[in-house]
């Protein structure tokens, strides 16, 4: 083989090994959107605004990640973090509104 079809096996492996990487979903992953969830959603808790279904959701993703289904947990994670920052805004939203 060649100098230039080694360089271009080598890149060709390399850009593979990154396509790979940054679409796997992996336990670390998970981690750090269950941590953003839980935290978002503690938020709504202590605002006392904390969504029925927040909740639920995590737990469903801890079950898909135990499972080894990342995509999914983290999905999971991403929505239940957004319920918790929505629960806080609304709570906000509330506080700010007011009688008329």
């Amino acid at each position: 083989m060649n100098h230039a079809k080694t360089l271009t096996a080598i890149t060709l492996a390399g850009l593979l090994t990154v396509s790979l990487s940054a679409t796997a979903a992996n336990k670390n992953d998970y981690t750090k959107a269950a941590a953003d969830a839980k935290a978002s959603i503690k938020k709504a808790a202590d605002a006392n605004y904390e969504w029925r279904d927040s909740g639920d959701m995590l737990k469903k993703a801890d079950e898909a990640a135990k499972k080894g289904d990342y995509d999914t947990a983290i999905k999971l994670a991403n929505k239940a973090k957004e319920q918790g920052d929505l629960a806080v805004a609304q709570a906000k939203a509330q506080a700010g509104a007011g009688p008329r």
